[in-house]
């Protein structure tokens, strides 16, 4: 069996959804796949000389011959936002023309980065059917459901011309798909309210390699000593990024209402658009129970998420209901309890409640969050249920399994 993957970023490019790709390929060339991959030259978190150095790989031979990677030529991707979209076209116009071209391609697999990557997909599987004179499925992989991200972030309106741009690519996209994996309960929920037939959806978590992210136990956590964290007061733990859409503010706020209780200290490991703003915030109103550093790498995440009595999961009212936070897993399998100023209806507020891992509050209400942080505190017993519930419901072996009964089910 032969999988076409379009990707729009490829290794060596650092993306969030890295490890995710790479578990994934593992398992699908276990089950029998061949895959074709068509990329461009890496340019997400590559230096100059590495991307050079790619530049140069036009064909890599993978895997035991199992994975074929081709690269063409693009521009490096840069920060400006038009210049970006221009590159998102170019690249969609390049995988369409080396997608149309493959050969005994049984099934398409694409992500839902970029929004358009879809509408690619859907071209490119008409074009091979009539090629092939057969039928070819696709099976589209929804991490993001666009426009209704541009909404919930503040970049466009509901109603507005690109609002509407984005659901007929949306619609398109949906209507193409022979299956849509999608992350959870109320992004299934979104787009069956947007008339996609139940039957195409399935429901599967972004999982984490439950070996590598485990407990680590605090005489043995070396970011104490790295950071100058003490080790007899209550750690309250935010890592992740001040953006739009997190609503990590709150954190902030909450740490000032309990800056006179010594026996409490927060932590944070922060990055993102309002990162520096959150740290001139600590220096300005002279926070000292805050200890603020940036995000550290992937490989320190078991350690980070076991440096907290309780982590926090925030986001900005409203857009809860948009997706699960990926790392709630990981802190879940560091069996780290876990308060969420978060949406109340929402599905982690749900998973939190029924995997007794913790508590959600109101979003952007500090006074609940500060409440809850002294009433974790004072608690008897902490929750200790998370890594169990992980292990079971979003490990990787799990997980990726899932992916390819559904590849298979689609194939049929």
């Amino acid at each position: 069996m032969k999988l076409l993957k379009l990707s729009p970023y490829y290794a060596p490019e650092q993306i969030s959804s890295t490890h995710l790709t790479k578990d994934l390929e593992e398992a699908f060339m276990e089950a029998g796949f061949d895959i074709e991959v068509h990329c461009p030259t890496p340019t997400r978190g590559v230096s100059k000389e590495t991307r050079g150095e790619y530049a140069k790989k036009k064909h890599e031979l993978l895997k035991d011959g199992k994975l074929t990677v081709h690269r063409f030529s693009m521009f490096r991707e840069g920060r400006n936002p038009i210049m970006r979209a221009m590159r998102y076209v170019f690249v969609n116009l390049a995988h369409h023309h080396k997608g149309v071209h493959a050969k005994d391609v049984d099934v398409i697999y694409s992500s839902s980065t970029p929004p358009t990557q879809g509408v690619l997909c859907g071209m490119v599987k008409k074009k091979l059917a009539k090629r092939y004179k057969r039928y070819v499925p696709y099976v589209y992989n929804l991490q993001d459901i666009f426009p209704d991200s541009l909404v919930t972030t503040g970049l466009t309106k509901k109603g507005s011309i690109l609002w509407k741009i984005g659901r007929k690519i949306e619609n398109y996209t949906y209507r193409s798909a022979d299956k849509i994996i999608v992350i959870s309960e109320s992004m299934k929920q979104n787009i069956l309210e947007k008339g996609v037939p139940e039957d195409k959806i399935v429901v599967i978590p972004n999982w984490i390699d439950t070996e590598a992210v485990r407990p680590v136990a605090k005489d043995e956590n070396k970011l104490y000593e790295e950071f100058g964290i003490s080790r007899e007061k209550f750690t309250v733990l935010y890592a992740g990024n001040f953006g739009a859409a997190q609503g990590a503010g709150v954190v902030l706020q909450a740490a000032e209402q309990l800056k006179d209780r010594v026996d409490i200290q927060f932590v944070i490991f922060g990055g993102g658009s309002g990162y520096a703003a959150a740290q001139k915030t600590v220096e300005d109103k002279g926070l000292t129970n805050v200890i603020i550093n940036k995000l550290l790498p992937q490989e320190r995440v078991p350690e980070v998420y076991s440096l907290g009595d309780v982590a926090l999961i925030t986001c900005k009212k409203g857009v809860g209901n948009s997706g699960m936070p990926s790392k709630t897993w990981s802190i879940m399998a560091c069996d780290t309890p876990i308060i969420a100023s978060f949406d109340t209806d929402s599905e982690l507020a749900e998973i939190l409640k029924r995997s007794g891992t913790g508590s959600c509050v109101e979003p952007e209400d500090a006074s609940a969050l500060a409440e809850a942080i002294v009433e974790m505190k004072n608690a008897e017993s902490k929750p200790q249920n998370g890594r169990a519930y992980v292990v079971e419901n979003a490990s990787r072996e799990v997980c990726v399994q899932k992916y390819v009964d559904v590849l298979k089910d689609a194939i049929k």
